[in-house]
């Protein structure tokens, strides 16, 4: 197997347009394609392919039909997670997710940053930014995660937030920005 590009972390780089980047997605996607024309249902063909896609997978990973994310290699778990259908992982930086922890249905992780300098976009410059989610947290349903940002072990993130900033360990985050409302006690 050849060597895979890998993404600049924090800095401009030539994200679209870019041939070698351009591949690697396409790989990842006829990957994901077929992913997705499996039966919900089959579990162990589901971890094979998986096992394919992602770049550090641990026991008892779940994927629900359908999921997608641009490169794959760069997700990695460390142990048991459950995603719910329709999630997309914009893994341009690592994704990485922390054991026992569960994600809901329609969530969002994405580490592109594209510049606000329409002129830049247009060329297709882009950064990225990588995400963690330590072990134990919750994303309820619609959550959407922006590049950069860390979540705390055993956080739970409300339906429908999008977090902009990092989260701290053992609180309830909800809203758009999200914010803390609550701490849990464990």
């Amino acid at each position: 197997m050849g060597t895979k590009p890998t993404v600049p972390v924090n800095c401009l780089f030539q994200g679209c347009y870019n041939p070698e980047f351009e591949a690697e997605i396409r790989k990842c996607k006829d990957k994901c394609y077929n992913y997705n024309q499996l039966n919900p249902n089959d579990r162990e063909t589901q971890r094979k392919m998986l096992a394919e896609i992602l770049g550090k997978m641990g026991e008892n990973v779940v994927f629900t039909p359908p999921f997608w994310c641009d490169y794959g290699y760069n997700i990695e778990f460390d142990g048991f997670v459950y995603v719910n259908h329709n999630s997309v992982f914009l893994d341009c930086a690592k994704i990485k997710i922390g054991k026992n922890t569960f994600i809901g249905p329609n969530c969002g992780l994405y580490t592109a940053v594209h510049p606000t300098n329409a002129k830049e976009r247009i060329e297709g410059k882009e950064w990225a930014e990588p995400i963690t989610i330590g072990e134990g947290v919750w994303l309820g349903g619609n959550v959407v995660v922006l590049p950069g940002v860390k979540i705390g072990d055993r956080a739970v993130i409300g339906a429908g937030s999008v977090v902009t900033k990092d989260i701290p360990a053992d609180v309830v985050a909800v809203g758009n920005p999200c914010k803390v409302i609550k701490n849990i006690e464990n």
